[in-house]
């Protein structure tokens, strides 16, 4: 047994409401399947600044609302009906609901039906339709100044002017791609398709992957089940190839960047310059340990020079373009955590650091704009790691002030000159509310109370609070105890876990930042416990970068410590622990019952990575090298090494389709457990991908309670 290391318990925060007699309604699998919306917390629709006016509008009954920031004089912008007038007036198919708008300036809003964009001037009462896609059309990037839409048809790209449609790439091979993501979606890469500043340019991702192997995914939707193979460059094998083209709209030419060798690298950060005669993007070598930002000249397809470099011996890891400031463009914001943790860096196109914007012992989590040319707003963990708060830092003085007045977790929009935050919230305290608030954090008004959509539920009594980690670091832990609880009882526990790079469970949100199936497992008489350990989110680059080439290693001892804590728990049973996780929490999940054997009763795994070689290169390799580079951390993190160990009842779910963490993964763990003589139990979701939706989730939960119920 190992040593409990030192235990703070620090900020212990606890759902208050729980404990009110009059909560006697319980939940059910169907209410947390997303199935009863009274459920969760309240929203205000379509909130959203009106161009670059102080007003914002929001959606109430079938309109849209207009509001002035100073005085909070609402008035109607507009409803449906209005809309449905422009429509019969222009013999266009009238409207069922209102649809979502985006505001363009202060007169007009866009708006999409079917396929076909409109226009509309609320001011004028006038409506046009400005363009349209074919039914087909995929990765849909519409430009909303000029009303052009560039798309893809399987892996071709097009665009389309006022429903004409002209083809930009004409590959036969379906092996070459164009104008979708790449890279496996890594890189904070979240599309294949960028329009230049004015529109009349189009850069696209050009992605060459013939040489990737294809994977074996089967439809089982036909009478004779169909071979649906995708392409999976799984670590240490062949990758993809990258390469980024500017497509002019007025020459019908297409230029490509000349990006060079090897061509086994990352394109990532493509970023237009504000004058559209440049495009920049950051190179990153496979190794994914050295990043160059590089420009080129869109013309000509020439590399123009490199601005700076960045490289770390274990990895780089750019997730955010460049962001241009409108009033100095010479000057751009960019996002590294080269200091150790994520921050801001303000440099000119020179590639010379002017200022590192934002610098301590904490990351920026999010970059909201330049606002009046020397201000910039930005989300971060400045208070606490659990905290998400709304921040401005002025670029003359760098003085950083925090805007948001409450604790917890935030999302804001920023008025266009910076004198307005529409700021939106949750906490352990709070379901959901927003508030405006002006420059300096103060609060205008409250444009929606909490209201709490639980109050009427008897739910677990939640808190939050930190354990030391071997090495001392701080690791946040989340308790849900048993509905009814009683301290004289034992119960048995209930252990969620995730533990990768990305991710973080533990938050000062709503619920703590559980899932509603949390509360269920409470309300099923579990003392339900998570912990967030080294490699996870918001701590900075050393706490993630620790598990680099040895994954299940050191989570592992810190999910330990958190087991050897719950052990000192006169209420809890310590013969009745279990565990549960997905994805990376199902790789954890068998991991910790396998390191740790005997120590776990119950444990279900969805979609669990046995072997980090059947992972995929780009997440893979980042984390763990190639195979060949490192056969030992490759070896260790091998689950199928350990099944001698297995102890308890191990479930594993997997969806037969899923191309993330591909089938074999947990069919080659269910052929080792017979090999060994070693039972088991395996449920796979037909069809499913890496998740198991709709209405079938309920029934995934349904399963996953029932196991514990009938094994803890």
């Amino acid at each position: 047994m190992k040593k409990l290391f030192g235990i703070i318990l620090l900020s212990i925060i606890v759902l208050q409401a729980n404990v009110v007699p009059a909560q006697d309604k319980l939940l059910t699998l169907d209410d947390i399947n997303y199935r009863n919306r009274d459920l969760f917390p309240d929203r205000i629709p379509q909130l959203q600044w009106i161009g670059d006016s102080d007003e914002y509008a929001f959606a109430k009954e079938n309109a849209i609302y207009k509001v002035r920031a100073k005085k909070g004089t609402e008035t109607l912008l507009f409803d449906l009906d209005m809309i449905n007038k422009g429509m019969n007036i222009n013999g266009f198919d009238s409207l069922n609901r209102l649809p979502n708008v985006s505001f363009r300036d202060d007169k007009t809003c866009l708006f999409k039906s079917g396929n076909t964009y409109y226009l509309y001037d609320f001011n004028a009462y006038d409506l046009k339709k400005i363009n349209s896609i074919p039914d087909t059309a995929e990765n849909v990037q519409f430009n909303k100044e000029t009303g052009f839409a560039a798309y893809t048809v399987d892996n071709n790209l097009y665009y389309v002017i006022e429903g004409k449609v002209k083809q930009i790439t004409f590959d036969d091979d379906p092996g070459i791609v164009n104008g979708q993501t790449v890279h496996r979606n890594e890189f904070g890469i979240s599309k294949g398709i960028f329009w230049s500043p004015t529109g009349a340019k189009i850069a696209f991702y050009h992605k060459d992957e013939t040489m990737v192997t294809d994977y074996p995914l089967v439809n089982l939707d036909t009478r004779i089940a169909e071979l649906a193979p995708t392409k999976y460059p799984m670590a240490g094998e062949k990758s993809e190839e990258v390469t980024l083209g500017v497509y002019d709209l007025a020459s019908g030419n297409t230029v490509f960047m000349k990006t060079g060798e090897p061509k086994e690298q990352y394109l990532t950060s493509v970023s237009w310059g504000p004058d559209g005669k440049y495009v920049y993007i950051a190179l990153l070598n496979r190794d994914q340990n050295h990043l160059k930002l590089t420009q080129y000249d869109v013309a000509t397809g020439n590399f123009v020079k490199t601005l700076f470099e960045e490289s770390n011996p274990k990895y780089v890891e750019p997730e955010n373009p460049m962001y241009f400031n409108p009033e100095e463009k010479d000057q751009f914001i960019w996002v590294s955590e080269k200091d150790g943790y994520n921050h801001l860096y303000l440099y000119n196109t020179n590639g010379e650091l002017i200022k590192q914007v934002t610098k301590g012992n904490w990351v920026v989590t999010d970059f909201l704009g330049f606002f009046g040319g020397r201000k910039v707003y930005f989300l971060g963990t400045k208070e606490s790691p659990l905290q998400n708060n709304v921040y401005a830092v002025d670029l003359k003085t760098f003085e950083i002030n925090l805007i948001s007045p409450d604790h917890g977790t935030h999302g804001a929009q920023v008025s266009s000159n910076g004198k307005y935050i529409l700021d939106y919230f949750s906490s352990t305290d709070v379901s959901r509310e927003y508030k405006l608030l002006n420059h300096k954090g103060e609060v205008i008004r409250v444009l929606q109370e909490n209201r709490d959509p639980l109050k009427d539920y008897n739910l677990g009594e939640m808190s939050i609070f930190t354990l030391k980690s071997e090495n001392g670091d701080d690791l946040y832990c989340r308790m849900i105890k048993p509905v009814d609880f009683d301290s004289a009882k034992k119960y048995p526990v209930f252990i969620y876990v995730y533990g990768g790079p990305h991710a973080q469970l533990i938050s000062d949100s709503w619920l703590g930042g559980a899932q509603l199936f949390l509360y269920y497992m409470a309300q099923k008489g579990f003392v339900v416990f998570t912990l967030d350990n080294h490699g996870t989110a918001n701590r900075g680059r050393d706490f993630e970068q620790s598990v680099f080439r040895n994954l299940g290693t050191l989570e592992v001892r810190d999910q330990m410590v958190g087991v050897d804590y719950l052990k000192t728990l006169p209420y809890v049973d310590p013969d009745r622990l279990g565990v549960n996780g997905w994805s990376y929490g199902g790789f954890m999940t068998i991991s910790m019952m396998l390191k740790n054997p005997g120590v776990f009763k119950v444990g279900v795994a969805g979609g669990p990575v046995i072997d980090w070689q059947y992972y995929e290169i780009m997440y893979g390799e980042r984390y763990m090298d190639t195979p060949q580079d490192n056969p030992e951390g490759y070896k260790n993190a091998c689950l199928l090494n350990y099944v001698d160990d297995l102890q308890g009842k191990l479930m594993i779910i997997h969806g037969t389709n899923d191309p993330t963490v591909v089938w074999q993964n947990s069919l080659q763990f269910l052929k080792k457990a017979i090999e060994a003589n070693k039972q088991m139990d395996y449920f796979v979701y037909p069809g499913h991908g890496h998740n198991v939706r709709g209405v079938d989730r309920s029934h995934m939960y349904e399963k996953i309670a029932n196991y514990f119920n009938e094994n803890l």
